[in-house]
């Protein structure tokens, strides 16, 4: 693996003007498709200097890892095209006709939005579990529009052909099932994470919609736990306000109810619950053996509502930050 930067750092604007500009023509440039559809307007950004002139940078770099390594073939998306045969014909013009080097593009791979995978995209995942979870992971997979799942089931998996026709027909018969989406999810976790991480991550999908315990939510990573309840109402409470009654907590220094009067009713027909728990009495105290990873709290009002309350350590930092200005003033003194 090489870095372009170690080849181009002490190459002066002017020194690349006169040996790589004077071999490739404007004529030629402005050939290129990819410069077209700046030009005509149907890219709206339309074309700026560094965009016009990346195709010159990345031909040298394919001239200097022929002459340097002996590169011959370049690999990329076919958006990728036209800088690739630039490279190609710089080599030509620059060490003569008889020198054969080769570009191979492959056609880019979209999400359903248009926009290709790549990094400097929203809403991308990674390989890394640090950059994306196997939950979060898992997730994406399995959330995939149906005509994407049918595309990315033939690119991202190793099954068999007739077995992903087989999984498409099935599909089709009966969409609400996707089918197609969680055998997607399924083989590709498996086959970027691992067979454990795939089973964690079905796990911690049943949290929101199947049976689940308290147990349950324990066993899960501090970073799972929060992608699982990603995007839920979140309240902050200091641990001073801990010890007092479910009723008091969850309407007056939390607003999970507008209501004590509607708490009540909820308690009385089961349906309020507390990391995954039946509250059966509405006074009965939240202690601090009750947070999740020391931190958290999850309150349930019905089915589908939750609400995520978290320990805040701003009481505690203040008091470190005191108890240092303190020491430190009296160590002088």
């Amino acid at each position: 693996m090489v870095n372009n930067y170690d080849w181009m750092k002490d190459f002066t604007f002017l020194d690349f003007a006169r040996e790589v500009g004077k071999h490739i023509t404007v004529n030629y440039m402005m050939a290129k498709e990819s410069v077209q559809q700046r030009l005509n307007g149907t890219a709206r950004d339309g074309l700026s200097f560094t965009e016009f002139t990346y195709q010159l940078l990345q031909g040298y770099d394919f001239l200097y890892l022929y002459q340097h390594y002996g590169v011959k073939l370049q690999l990329g998306g076919n958006d990728q095209w036209g800088n690739m045969t630039t490279g190609t014909e710089l080599i030509r013009r620059t060490l003569g006709n008889e020198v054969e080097t080769f570009a191979l593009t492959c056609p880019l791979i979209t999400k359903s939005d248009g926009k290709k995978f790549g990094k400097t995209e929203s809403g991308n995942i990674w390989l890394d579990p640090a950059r994306t979870t196997p939950y979060k992971f898992y997730q994406f997979w399995l959330n995939v529009s149906d005509d994407d799942a049918e595309r990315y089931i033939k690119i991202f998996t190793s099954l068999e052909k007739d077995v992903i026709d087989a999984l498409i027909e099935e599909h089709k018969q009966d969409p609400g099932r996707r089918v197609l989406q969680k055998r997607l999810a399924e083989e590709v976790t498996v086959l970027v994470h691992s067979r454990e991480a795939l089973d964690a991550a079905i796990e911690a999908s049943n949290l929101l919609f199947g049976k689940a315990t308290k147990e349950g939510l324990e066993k899960l990573d501090e970073q799972t736990f929060l992608d699982v309840f990603d995007g839920v109402p979140q309240f902050e409470i200091s641990k001073d306000q801990l010890g007092q009654p479910a009723i008091e907590l969850f309407t007056t220094v939390a607003p999970v109810f507008p209501s004590k009067g509607e708490m009540r009713k909820m308690v009385q027909g089961g349906g309020v619950s507390l990391n995954k728990e039946k509250i059966a009495d509405q006074n009965r105290p939240i202690t601090a053996e009750d947070l999740i990873d020391g931190k958290y709290l999850l309150a349930q009002k019905g089915k589908k509502n939750y609400y995520l309350l978290s320990e805040n350590l701003a009481n505690c930092q203040i008091f470190t930050t005191f108890a240092t200005a303190f020491i430190d003033y009296w160590t002088m003194v």
